[in-house]
């Protein structure tokens, strides 16, 4: 069975590709490698000791995404391509809209045109907006607070719109919470470029010194210690997810929502600490204005996940950290020798 993965030499495409490798799918990766490094790939095929399909091009570009589909006997097609800096999103919205709304329409309409109908769609938890409550259910009203969280939330709609037009789509909805940590081998991880946006790799930088300390959004909110809470996923759980998401696609029709996440959060200053007590040294931070966009707590409730998937988050907050840390102290530069 042939997946087309796009975003696939990202964070979160690259260990869904080594979890689909090892599974025994074909694997097929479009990416235009604007926040991501062909070599990840590379180290995916090492990790797995299995070749991937690479086409470097952009969903932007339809006759490259649909040269990928007339060249490729592709089965089902997992969608995480798309920018996803909440704070750039504030500042760039249109280039967000364009981007992320408009990837996803030239692919479905490919999709379309060759038969394609089974999709995975990497959403957010930021479609649930400011929650009156936690943990948060699938079936919370929906609203976001941000541009990036509103592309996110517009593409659900407009997959949901998909299938009532035409009941053969077949679609799975993952939002995701707040995916950290590393394959375990330490060769692939989070590589973002330029100043991360994310709080792991920006702890881990601090750490290894490329940063000074870590900038804490906000130290006024309502939570146990003033910092935002969340909830951390390792990013193996979260890939994992995909291929439970995969088999669910083979057993039923329709579009199918769940969310990804352990349930429990953690403060901003709690994962500090936990990094610290994993890297054995301590890590400088200021207590920075909060960011637009970001609100307090966020974390979820995956019951249906469990019930529905037969999918649980397995590792902890120690591993995450430890995971991150052995990514970034092996690889300081990131994917750059």
């Amino acid at each position: 069975m042939a997946v087309l993965v796009t975003g696939g030499a990202g964070y979160i495409g690259n260990h869904t590709c080594v979890e689909l490798l090892n599974e025994g799918y074909d694997v097929i990766v479009i990416d235009n490698l604007s926040n991501s490094s062909e070599k990840s790939l590379k180290r995916v095929e090492e990790i797995t000791g299995k070749k991937l399909t690479f086409y470097k091009a952009d969903l932007l570009d339809r006759e490259a995404v649909e040269n990928i589909f007339r060249n490729e006997k592709i089965d089902s097609v997992i969608h995480f391509a798309g920018l996803k800096a909440v704070g750039e999103s504030v500042s760039r919205p249109l280039e967000y809209y364009y981007n992320n709304i408009t990837g996803t329409l030239v692919l479905c309409d490919i999709m379309r045109k060759y038969g394609v109908t089974d999709l995975v769609f990497s959403s957010s938890a930021t479609v649930y907006g400011n929650p009156k409550t936690v943990p948060i259910k699938e079936d919370f009203p929906l609203s976001v607070t941000n541009p990036y969280g509103r592309t996110k939330l517009m593409i659900e709609e407009i997959l949901r719109d998909l299938y009532v037009s035409d009941n053969t789509w077949n679609i799975v909805l993952l939002r995701y919470f707040n995916p950290v940590g590393a394959h375990k081998s330490g060769r692939i991880g989070e590589d973002p470029r330029g100043i991360p946006n994310n709080l792991v790799p920006y702890i881990t930088q601090v750490a290894v010194g490329k940063l000074d300390f870590l900038g804490v959004f906000g130290n006024d909110y309502d939570t146990p210690d003033g910092t935002g809470v969340r909830d951390y996923i390792h990013v193996v759980d979260l890939a994992k997810g995909h291929l439970k998401a995969l088999e669910k696609l083979k057993e039923s029709k329709g579009v199918l929502t769940y969310n990804l996440g352990t349930g429990k959060g953690y403060s901003v200053m709690e994962m500090l600490k936990s990094f610290e007590k994993v890297c054995q040294k301590p890590i400088k931070y200021k207590i920075m204005p909060r960011r637009p966009g970001d609100i307090a707590t966020c974390y979820a409730d995956p019951t249906k996940a469990r019930e529905e998937l037969g999918w649980v988050a397995e590792k902890g907050l120690p591993e995450m950290c430890e995971d991150s840390w052995r990514w970034q102290k092996n690889n300081p530069n990131g994917y750059e020798e």
